[in-house]
């Protein structure tokens, strides 16, 4: 494992959204802690696209030559590919940063969780967001009291979202896609840090369209025995990404709203915003650069506050659940 002072290799396989936010998150910075040692993408468009964008990143020929370049790895591929890159950085010595999910296949998920130990993290950037940071410090000041009900709802125009068209082939595939895997799993990891494990699943999902990803799901279940109601819904609305997470307690209440934005409930009922709140579109670079010191730490042996392997197959584990009702 690297234990130096010098920046950390890292090495990206997969060259869309996720690889070009990470990209423009590390070069954004004055003084990063790693470096991009390697990127490929089996899309020669798609590293084209990269390179003109950064084009002192190194491309390389195939998944192999990011691996023997890098320390850690980091998975931006689509879902049905990461534990194949995944299990080769590790069994090549190089510790792992993964998206979510973990797998398409809850089964191998398990076998390889079991088998990956502590080398690795997965990318639920909630970990390291200013928001949820403000809303925990609300939380142990006794703004909640004691939590009774935990309500999530996300809604969108379409699916896929408008600047995830290159990708909508597999985002609105039955098999690796959804709002549910790709937005409802966020929130049910942040129920799962702040209340504990998710449990007692019931409700119903819709597929209204053959061959395409679910459309609507109305779901109860329970996070640390807290009662959680989740609703996600494809139309209706006019917000490409609409989402609220609400958390209420016998003291009142809070909610992080749209990504970001901390909110408070105040005596009139309304929910007002922590007064430095700034959007996602700017909040973004920095929950990022935060997930970045993470993997530094990670990849070095250190505690860290990203989602462990453990933490990312419970999510995967209720959302697959869901898609299954």
């Amino acid at each position: 494992m690297p234990t130096s002072d010098a920046p950390l290799a890292l090495g990206i396989i997969g060259a869309g959204i996720m690889g070009e936010r990470l990209l423009g998150a590390i070069h954004g910075a004055a003084d990063s802690p790693v470096r991009v040692a390697a990127i490929w993408d089996p899309s020669p468009e798609a590293l084209d696209r990269v390179g003109a964008a950064f084009p002192a990143v190194p491309r390389v020929a195939d998944s192999a030559a990011v691996v023997a370049a890098s320390d850690c790895v980091y998975v931006a591929s689509p879902p049905a590919s990461h534990l194949g890159y995944a299990r080769a950085a590790l069994a090549a010595g190089r510790s792992v940063f993964c998206e979510k999910p973990l797998a398409t296949d809850r089964a191998d998920a398990r076998a390889f969780v079991a088998e990956a130990g502590g080398a690795g993290a997965v990318n639920f950037p909630f970990a390291s967001s200013p928001g949820v940071a403000t809303l925990e410090r609300w939380i142990a000041d006794g703004a909640v009291g004691t939590p009774r009900a935990l309500t999530v709802a996300v809604a969108f125009a379409r699916w896929p979202r408008p600047w995830q068209a290159d990708a909508a082939r597999w985002l609105d595939a039955r098999g690796e896609g959804g709002f549910t895997r790709e937005v409802v799993s966020h929130f049910l990891f942040l129920a799962r840090r702040q209340l504990g494990p998710l449990a007692g699943l019931a409700g119903r999902v819709a597929f209204p369209e053959p061959g395409r990803s679910e459309r609507a799901i109305d779901v109860t279940l329970t996070a640390g025995g807290i009662p959680v109601t989740l609703t996600g819904r494809v139309g209706g609305v006019a917000a490409d990404d609409h989402n609220t997470w609400t958390l209420e307690g016998d003291a009142g209440a809070v909610r992080l709203r749209d990504w970001a934005i901390a909110e408070r409930r105040g005596a009139d009922g309304r929910f007002e915003p922590e007064p430095d709140a700034i959007p996602n579109e700017k909040l973004r670079p920095i929950t990022l650069r935060r997930q970045i010191e993470g993997v530094v730490r990670m990849a070095r042996g250190e505690p860290h506050h990203l989602a462990t392997f453990a933490e990312a197959l419970d999510v995967q584990e209720v959302v697959e659940a869901i898609l299954a009702l």
